[in-house]
């Protein structure tokens, strides 16, 4: 049939470039040569075409890789935990919602539960990524030699326990965690109780126990409420923005540059509230001094 001569026809259709010529013209309809004529077109178009794909799929191959926003995908998982930590620090816990956070980290919704489940647990996990903060102030508080006959030994276990927290304060990647610790840890809530169990109360226990060592003639409940003055200073500092409006624009708040002001502060507090005991001779001199 003509119909069968003319896919035969279409088979056997010749590379790009050579002629094309519709085989059994005679044996065709009298309208045939015009159609061959445009079906010989229509195969040389596209013939062209694929070999003009082929060549650039090739260019593709050898094209260098392009930078900026083809680059690598982004670490979405981090880019949640880092808005959570942002608009937490900012605005508070409860206040903040997980689309708020979906739409600073730039991902879709379900995402944030995806990844880290509730709320509270997305709490949690900022704690936990940041976990090895406690265990420099802990290996810094290892380091500190303590002995009680040494004046310098109160002073360096106040820096072991304020100097990393400023530091992270003044640093860009630190900031919202340090404002947050500052902001939201000492709120009565369930959240907030878990954390400090889980991460903050054996630092507290570790220092507790150090400033008892370096204190032997205080008691350890003592010491708890001196640890307890410490880090409302501490906190204060970290989280205070009035300090610029009450000297006149001549501080800067959260200024690195006063962590020596802030341990002495912290150290004097500290033997003023809680004073060796005068011994007998020192005693006996004082009152003949007033006799």
């Amino acid at each position: 049939m003509a119909g069968d001569r003319l896919r035969d026809s279409a088979e056997k259709v010749p590379p790009a470039g050579e002629d094309f010529e519709p085989p059994g013209r005679s044996r065709l309809h009298p309208a045939a040569p015009g159609f061959a004529r445009l079906f010989k077109k229509l195969v040389r178009t596209f013939n062209r075409r694929m070999v003009q794909r082929a060549a650039a799929v090739a260019r593709s191959l050898h094209r260098p890789p392009r930078r900026g926003n083809d680059g690598p995908r982004p670490d979405r998982r981090q880019a949640i935990l880092l808005a959570a930590e942002k608009l937490f620090a900012q605005h508070g816990y409860h206040v903040v919602t997980i689309r708020q956070i979906a739409e600073e980290a730039g991902v879709p919704l379900a995402l944030v539960g995806y990844y880290f489940g509730p709320k509270h647990e997305l709490f949690h996990a900022i704690f936990a990524h940041w976990g090895h903060t406690i265990d420099e102030r802990l290996d810094g508080l290892r380091a500190v030699r303590n002995d009680p006959a040494d004046p310098r030994t109160l002073p360096r276990i106040i820096e072991a326990f304020t100097g990393p927290v400023l530091a992270l304060r003044a640093s860009a990647e630190g900031e919202y965690y340090a404002l947050l610790v500052a902001r939201e840890l000492y709120h009565a809530t369930e959240e907030a109780d878990r954390v400090l169990r889980g991460y903050f109360d054996p630092l507290a226990e570790a220092y507790i126990d150090a400033l008892h060592i370096a204190l032997p003639h205080a008691t350890r409940s003592q010491v708890a409420w001196g640890y307890q003055f410490a880090l409302g200073a501490l906190l204060h500092h970290l989280n205070d923005i009035r300090i610029e409006r009450l000297s006149r624009g001549e501080n800067t708040r959260a200024d690195p540059a006063v962590a020596p002001t802030l341990v002495n502060f912290i150290v004097g507090g500290l033997r003023a509230a809680l004073p060796r005991p005068r011994s007998p001779q020192k005693k006996a001199q004082s009152r003949r001094q007033t006799s």
